[in-house]
């Protein structure tokens, strides 16, 4: 999974897999869903992120040991 901010856009992907979106459904103002052909979802965007949620934190809860974090 990799978050991506893009501040000129003030918007906000969660990318959740490599996959191609080929289908995308809007499900609250501002906030897209895409789906690969399978109908999985592969990544969240959020328009106005900064409006909706609080960037300046990020919490990492109940994650297995293995997971790596890389930071920017």
């Amino acid at each position: 999974m990799k978050l991506k901010y893009y501040p000129d856009t003030d918007s906000l992907y969660i990318d959740l897999s490599e996959k191609p979106s080929v289908e995308s459904m809007e499900v609250s103002e501002g906030v897209v869903l895409d789906y690969d052909a399978g109908g999985n979802l592969v990544g969240i965007d959020i328009d106005n992120a900064s409006k909706k949620i609080d960037l300046n934190e990020l919490t990492f809860s109940r994650l297995p040991p293995s997971i790596q974090t890389i930071a920017a």
